[in-house]
């Protein structure tokens, strides 16, 4: 075993899941929500055979004019997020081109504000505070080109 493996004895929050792309290594409470939501973001439906309807169909938009593909984006997101992360509440999804770099404009960054349905926890990630006391969290992912 790895001298950075994680024991269960090391692991504290009810909410947890294997750390994607460490091996070894775990993600727990505001981490792992997350974490879920980016697999949610970039898993294609049909993906996984066993949850056929899991993911966000986003790459269906990937050649359409841009006007139509962000908010056809949005709308897919918030279906997603809504339907297979109960513990969040979304408040926000904004979707913008990336306008720098060598292939400007070939990349959408996705901005997803969350807040969690179970009650407040202390943030361990940047937060903002809402109008009904809990906290924020803003989770952003860079969807590059098909090309």
């Amino acid at each position: 075993m790895s001298a950075t493996a994680v024991t269960l004895a090391d692991i504290t929050s009810a909410d947890w899941s294997l750390k994607l792309g460490a091996i070894g290594q775990v993600v727990q409470g505001l981490a792992d929500v997350e974490q879920c939501i980016a697999i949610i973001m970039t898993t294609p439906k049909g993906s996984d055979p066993l949850r056929p309807t899991f993911g966000a169909d986003i790459w269906r938009y990937v050649d359409r004019p841009i006007d139509q593909a962000l908010p056809a984006i949005v709308r897919e997101l918030t279906a997603a997020i809504t339907t297979w992360e109960p513990r969040v509440k979304v408040l926000s999804i904004s979707a913008v081109p990336v306008l720098t770099g060598a292939q400007a404009g070939a990349q959408i960054s996705v901005s997803i504000t969350w807040q969690l349905q179970l009650g407040t926890m202390s943030a361990q990630a940047s937060a903002a505070d809402s109008s009904d006391g809990a906290s924020a969290t803003t989770t952003t992912v860079t969807i590059p080109s098909a090309a």
